[in-house]
């Protein structure tokens, strides 16, 4: 195991959030899915790293109730999608950056992911790739404004990180980057787990 990856599962444990560590995505899928009981309501947050493991399609099939505005196609069922995952039994996302001090950095433009993540379903499962480590929020800021234009393209927007690849703190009105936080410690009267995976996943 890396020092860099023994470092990030190490202070996440010191800050009180539950960790489990994976070489392959395999294994934590069968984790997690494990972590879920079939009776749990889930709601996921906008994530690509969730839709590479396609855990949607596999909680759904065996009985899960999903809320994933994603799987809408409609304004309307998108918001009440993202409504109905905040009130979930479990919330299912990644995160932006994961600090090599154990702290979990996020960017978003609704705020439905962030929020869900530290207030509402009672417990939070975040999964995350080995490429978003970083060491330190300052790190973990600047790899969420290298990669914002890839979200920006996926969604086929007009802001300039997508024309220029590049954050400019546009004031764009699809600009997607309104809202930071930073999850320093295990919020209180939440269950968080980390499911680190030794995989490139997601941006």
């Amino acid at each position: 195991m890396e020092q860099k990856i023994k470092n990030t599962i190490d202070n996440l444990k010191k800050n009180n959030f539950d960790v489990k560590y994976f070489e392959n995505s395999k294994d934590a899928v069968q984790e997690i899915l494990l972590e879920i009981h079939t009776e749990d309501v889930v709601g996921i947050g906008g994530s690509m790293t969730i839709k590479e493991l396609q855990l949607d399609a596999l909680l759904k099939e065996r009985g899960n109730t999903v809320h994933w505005h994603w799987l809408e196609k409609t304004p309307e069922d998108m918001n009440k999608a993202r409504q109905f995952a905040a009130q979930s039994d479990v919330y299912l996302t990644s995160t932006n950056a994961l600090t090599q001090d154990g702290k979990l950095v996020n960017t978003d433009g609704t705020g439905n992911r962030v929020a869900a993540m530290f207030y509402g379903p009672k417990k939070t499962i975040v999964v995350c790739g080995v490429n978003k480590l970083a060491e330190d929020v300052d790190s973990a800021l600047e790899r969420i404004e290298m990669n914002a234009y890839k979200n920006a393209r996926r969604l086929k927007l007009s802001t300039p990180c997508a024309i220029n690849e590049s954050c400019t703190d546009c004031s764009s009105p699809q600009r997607m980057c309104n809202i930071t936080t930073i999850i320093r410690k295990k919020p209180m009267q939440k269950e968080i787990t980390v499911i680190l995976i030794n995989e490139e996943l997601g941006f």
